[in-house]
Parts: structure tokens; C-alpha cells; sequence
């Protein structure tokens, strides 16, 4: 069983906001979020949070936690600008059958912020990564 949009959030360390000319190139959200090891440490400590959710952590019984977090560090890492490609399923084939609901969808949203808090990812950040993770709700919630 795999939650690997979520961390979509999907989960990001904090990174600096650009700062430059206003001529200068925009750094990608991949760049303010602090790149790879950034992502890599967020989804760890959200994956971390998801596992000890009573709320949700039945989604995780039968995954493959290492291969989940490859797959959700692939994810953001690509959808925020970064070099990476995501190897893994489309999020309707992933979730099928878990029969996941908004409710625990939420739950893992909830999760996703408590990582990207500690991490004192700024709002901008937050905002912008969930707005590209929120889409997925629709292949991801089936109840």
C-alpha cells in the first residue's frame, strides 16, 4: 500500500526564498525548497509522521517503506522544477482498491504539514507544493 503523491507530499525542507534583480531568473520551488537532500529528509520525517498516524497508518501495513519514499522524493522532486524523473505508477493505479477517503487523504495532508512546520518551510513553499499535489486528490480518493 503506497501514499507516494503525499508526500507529495509529499514533504520539503526549508529553503531560502530568491533573492535577486528583478531581471534575474526565478529559482524553481525545487531550488527554494532546498533541493534533493531537503526533499530527501522532509519525506522521511513525513513518511515517519504517516506511520504514526492511527488515523491512516493502516495504508502503510504491506508497503515497501523504502521504495515508497524513493518514489515520493522522485515525485516532488519533479513536479517542483528539480532533475529527478519519477520512475513509479500513475496515483490511480497506485491507490486502487485501498479504498482511501477525503477524510484520510486530510489526515495525510495534516501530516505533510506538521513536516514541512518543523522544517520551517516557508508558507510560500507550503502553498505552492500542495497546490501541485492537490490535483492527485481525484486519483488518489475513491470513497
Amino acid at each position: 500500500m503506497h501514499y507516494r503523491p503525499l508526500i507529495l507530499a509529499a514533504a520539503l525542507v526549508a529553503g531560502t526564498l530568491a533573492a535577486g534583480s528583478a531581471s534575474a531568473q526565478p529559482r524553481s520551488l525545487y531550488d527554494r525548497l532546498g533541493g534533493y537532500n531537503a526533499i530527501v529528509a522532509v519525506v522521511d520525517d513525513f513518511v515517519g509522521n504517516v506511520a504514526r498516524d492511527r488515523r491512516i497508518n493502516r495504508f502503510l501495513a504491506r508497503a515497501d517503506i523504502g521504495r515508497l519514499k524513493a518514489r515520493l522524493v522522485e515525485q516532488i522532486c519533479q513536479a517542483t522544477g528539480g532533475p529527478c524523473i519519477y520512475t513509479g505508477r500513475d496515483m490511480r493505479s497506485v491507490h486502487a482498491g485501498m479504498g482511501i477517503t477525503s477524510r484520510d487523504f486530510n489526515a495525510l495532508v495534516d501530516d505533510l504539514g506538521k513536516t514541512l512546520n518543523k522544517f520551517r518551510v516557508p508558507r510560500r513553499e507550503q502553498r505552492e507544493l500542495l497546490a501541485l499535489l492537490a490535483p492527485m486528490k481525484k486519483d488518489i480518493v475513491t470513497r
